[in-house]
């Protein structure tokens, strides 16, 4: 369990580049995605082919791995939309709302009661979101779009860990930017027809980034993420990730000077949703405390 926890907070720290590197790739939402789920599709299918790790599973299997790399490239689409109708502060805010959604819908999927305590946590987090959709309007776009961002994520998550506890962290990673390549591939044409850009080749800066983001924040990231969820709840996990915005928020703020752009209601909605994660935080070391004290445990 302690290294779950350790692999999760390194995801966590290399996913506060993503927004980043989505504000620095000058292509639009959908053509980004295309391009990461190509690239991070073909250097991992040479990695696990040059170190004979190549997966080999039930076709079954690999259209249900492939459905769940769908979820997670609509969750990148409206995440990356989100960022650049706004900016990096806001689009990395809006995530947090996923332990809300996942509160919702994982009882819904799995089949067992609400849990009221992880409503309560996400409920705390919403009303920081809530405040600053209500003060800053000039960001209600990019915050509705992080809002249905975070909501695919949840239901990532929640599917990742249900398909993935029969495979390996390589096989799901694999099959899941196959999926995500082949869906993106068939709704490109239509997505550039209703929004056009004016080329979709990236330059030089667009390639090292999007190759950082391919490799060091999708492969090594979502690793890290599939081998935790083996150990730890998906609301654990989601809500954990609350603590992505303030690695963000502070390259931002350093890199893009996003420091100007934010009002006060900004920051006291995110210091409503610090307090979400904390409170999270200190409900968790309690119960394992409480279970390691507990007599039938021992």
């Amino acid at each position: 369990m302690k290294q779950a926890f350790i692999k999760l907070h390194l995801s966590i720290l290399i996913a506060g580049f993503t927004g980043i590197f989505g504000k620095l790739i000058s292509l639009n939402e959908g053509v980004l995605v295309w391009y990461r789920v190509l690239i991070t599709s073909i250097v991992f299918y040479f990695i696990l082919l040059a170190t004979k790790k190549l997966p080999r599973i039930s076709r079954q299997e690999i259209l249900k791995i492939g459905g769940v790399g769908v979820l997670l490239v609509l969750h990148w689409i409206f995440f990356y939309g989100s960022i650049k109708a706004s900016n990096v502060s806001v689009g990395v805010v809006c995530f947090s709302a996923v332990g809300f959604f996942t509160a919702m819908l994982e009882p819904l999927i799995n089949r067992h009661k609400v849990s009221y305590k992880e409503l309560l946590f996400s409920l705390v987090t919403v009303c920081g979101i809530l405040l600053i959709f209500q003060f800053d309007v000039q960001y209600r776009m990019g915050i509705i779009f992080g809002i249905i961002s975070s909501a695919f994520c949840a239901l990532f998550t929640i599917m990742n860990k249900r398909i993935g506890a029969n495979h390996n962290s390589s096989s799901m990673l694999l099959y899941e930017m196959i999926g995500g390549f082949v869906f993106m591939s068939c709704i490109l044409p239509f997505y550039l027809h209703f929004i056009p850009v004016e080329s979709l080749i990236p330059s030089i800066p667009d390639w090292i980034y999007l190759f950082l983001l391919s490799t060091v924040c999708t492969i090594g990231l979502c690793l890290l993420q599939i081998q935790a969820l083996k150990h730890i709840s998906a609301f654990t996990v989601n809500l954990s990730y609350n603590l992505e915005p303030i690695y963000s928020i502070i390259l931002a703020i350093i890199i893009f000077g996003e420091a100007k752009e934010l009002t006060i209601t900004f920051f006291i909605g995110l210091g409503i949703i610090i307090l979400s994660v904390l409170m999270q935080m200190f409900d968790v070391s309690r119960q394992r405390t409480g279970k390691k004290l507990s007599p039938s445990e021992t």
